[in-house]
């Protein structure tokens, strides 16, 4: 699934990121070698996040 659609980044790759540290939307992104834009993602990376990190 997609969760920013102007920086073309999917769940797997947010899910990544949190893995590999991130801890918010603009540090996973920052880890994917890309930058935050319009924000509308941020919501929805958050939750992605929180869920990875739960599971560590």
């Amino acid at each position: 699934m997609v969760v920013c659609i102007c920086n073309a980044i999917r769940e797997k790759d947010v899910r990544k990121a949190a893995r590999d540290g991130a801890s918010c939307p603009a540090t996973a992104y920052e880890a994917l070698g890309r930058r935050p834009r319009c924000g509308q993602c941020f919501s929805f990376a958050r939750e992605i996040i929180a869920s990875e990190r739960a599971t560590a």
